[in-house]
């Protein structure tokens, strides 16, 4: 898909953001970083976000309000350009509430939902920023971005309506904090070609990670048509991984009704130019506890998991994973499905 933008996506993304935060038509919420490890010693990114956690005022009014479309009249100075530019089925737009600078998301022009089967144009859409934003940027602007997506009721969506999200790499680190700390679902793939030399077109997983996961890594520019059958068939799996542990693990999840074409399944994806992964999921988030079995708060994640960045809300939350890294596991774990290490590299070539 070609663009057809009037400027280079980072210079677009980028003076929007500004224009919009100087303006306040945009609340952005700095974070405190450091980088924790899972016992296998996979770095994640915690952030620490306070402002997030102050909750607002409660209204007067007692009868219920319909929810808003955020992406059905965007705010013009968030809105950032149509695309493509000629009969355009997408469109960019800054997220209004960010904790990492320039997120910005692609919203479907029509309200399509989000708990419906991704289709061409949309993949087709993602992977041309994708690809855009390293090609196009130069100097400082030159750099990654990685994009996730959140569907279902466990894997942290927030808004019905169709879209994808955006965070430049280079904004998610933070100098010597981040220095050994890479997006995740690059080192997914990045491990998956190291141990196929030849570059065999596959489904595999991360042997070290705690999370049942399906990975296809892109071997030269995707098609359309390519992206969309990467897409089912790692959304089949997933599918088939989480009725095989319903089928052995009675009443601990249930399929989502597909009365309305919903799919049955709660799943993240992730998406760079080197690759894609889809993480089923089975739980929203997970309850934080102290040495003693107390709680101290409940940890959501989306797909940004899939970025291997997680962020908490309370002070004592970020004590005790700083204090006790190996309580990301548990996490990581509860969330997913617990991680199948077989060798699943069978699969027929894309």
């Amino acid at each position: 898909m070609l663009l057809g933008l009037s400027g280079e996506l980072p210079d677009l993304v980028q003076a929007k953001f500004a224009a919009a935060k100087a303006s306040e038509a945009l609340l952005f919420s700095s974070t405190e970083l450091t980088v924790i490890r899972t016992s296998a010693g996979i770095p994640f990114q915690l952030r620490y976000c306070p402002a997030l956690a102050k909750k607002p005022e409660p209204r007067k009014e007692t009868a219920p309000k319909k929810k808003i479309d955020p992406f059905e009249n965007p705010l013009k100075e968030l809105f950032i350009t149509d695309i493509p530019a000629t009969n355009p089925s997408h469109f960019l737009v800054l997220n209004k509430y960010p904790v990492i600078p320039n997120h910005f998301i692609l919203a479907t022009k029509q309200n399509k939902k989000q708990t419906h089967v991704l289709e061409q144009d949309d993949l087709e859409a993602t992977y041309a920023c994708l690809k855009a934003w390293q090609s196009e940027g130069s100097g400082s602007n030159r750099g990654r971005l990685f994009a996730f997506f959140n569907s279902g009721d466990n894997s942290g969506a927030s808004q019905p309506h169709r879209h994808l999200q955006f965070l430049p790499v280079e904004s998610m680190h933070d100098g010597r904090k981040t220095s050994d700390w890479d997006v995740l679902i690059n080192t997914i793939v990045e491990r998956s070609t190291q141990e196929r030399p030849d570059k065999s077109n596959s489904v595999v997983q991360h042997p070290k990670l705690p999370f049942t996961h399906f990975a296809y890594t892109f071997i030269s520019e995707p098609a359309g048509a390519q992206l969309l059958q990467t897409y089912n068939q790692l959304y089949q799996r997933a599918k088939q991984a989480i009725v095989d542990f319903i089928s052995t693990n009675p009443g601990q999840l249930s399929l989502h009704d597909e009365a309305e074409g919903d799919l049955p399944i709660s799943y993240n994806l992730a998406m760079t130019t080197e690759g894609m992964v889809i993480m089923p999921r089975r739980n929203e988030g997970h309850m934080l506890r102290r040495d003693d079995g107390t709680e101290i708060g409940f940890v959501q994640l989306n797909g940004t998991v899939l970025g291997g960045t997680l962020m908490v809300k309370f002070q004592e939350e970020w004590d005790v994973l700083q204090q006790h890294p190996e309580k990301l596991d548990s996490i990581l774990e509860a969330i997913g499905l617990p991680a199948s290490h077989l060798e699943i590299a069978a699969t027929p070539t894309l």
